[in-house]
């Protein structure tokens, strides 16, 4: 009985050890995702908007600043092209775990147009709360499993929001390359535990002195066929910004 007793308890162990082993991975490979998106950036990337898929419906050239820091994000998405709509701009603001809040603007009208988290970027499948929200910064993180993705043998690592974490979704599953650190696929789900949209990584690019970035991307909301397209052109980091940037 004494052999058995160590035998259980050895197996115990062994299994509170592996599990303590795959958290502590999980929270490192997050912490370094999460690494990748902070500072500044200034990025400019072409978006085409498929409603419904394979039919074009839209062509925007956009202008993105990013802002991170330990306690607050501010992004804005600003619309060059085309003509009738340049100056068009998304202002999304973010302290750490609140809610986000953000503002429409239109050249011409009088004030700008406040916008829920859950609602579309000029009316592609990319929601507001995907442009801001840092979810490899929750606390709770794991990996459920591996999976080949583009022939690439991916770790899955789910991130769910905790206590102090603010989401529209329950949880987001990141497929990631370990090897250039880039995630070739996610999936966010609601609360409810339905899919609310895949984003697919078609196309990878280094960046020097700081390993790998994707540089396009097809994101798909659910329940609509359409499909939208962000195929980046320009990437400058560690851009001085003014308050200003990111206000009408």
């Amino acid at each position: 009985m004494k052999i058995l007793h160590q035998l259980v308890t050895g197996f115990a162990w062994a299994g509170f050890l592996n599990a303590a082993i795959a958290a502590d991975s999980a929270a490192d490979l997050a912490s370094r995702l999460s690494a990748q998106r902070d500072g500044s950036s200034d990025v400019r990337l072409r978006m085409e908007v498929e409603q419904p898929s394979g039919t074009k419906k839209a062509t925007f050239q956009i202008q993105i600043k990013e802002r991170r820091t330990p306690t607050a994000a501010d992004v804005a998405y600003v619309i060059l092209w085309p003509k009738e709509r340049k100056g068009e701009a998304l202002f999304v603001h973010q302290k750490a775990g609140g809610e986000p809040t953000a503002s429409h603007f239109v050249a011409g009208k009088n004030s700008p147009e406040s916008l829920s988290p859950g609602q579309a970027v000029f009316g592609s499948d990319l929601a507001i709360a995907d442009t801001i929200e840092n979810f490899f910064a929750w606390k709770n993180q794991a990996i459920v499993g591996s999976e080949t993705v583009n022939r690439v043998n991916c770790q899955i690592l789910e991130s769910k929001p905790g206590a102090g974490d603010f989401s529209i979704y329950g949880r987001v599953r990141s497929w990631v390359d370990p090897r250039r650190l880039v995630p070739l696929r996610i999936e966010k789900y609601l609360p409810s535990g339905a899919l609310a949209r895949r984003i697919e990584t078609t196309r990878v690019v280094p960046e020097s002195g700081r390993g790998n970035l994707p540089a396009d991307l097809v994101v798909r909301a659910a329940g609509k066929n359409s499909l939208t397209r962000l195929d980046g052109s320009r990437l400058r980091r560690d851009v001085k910004f003014s308050d200003g940037d990111f206000s009408p």
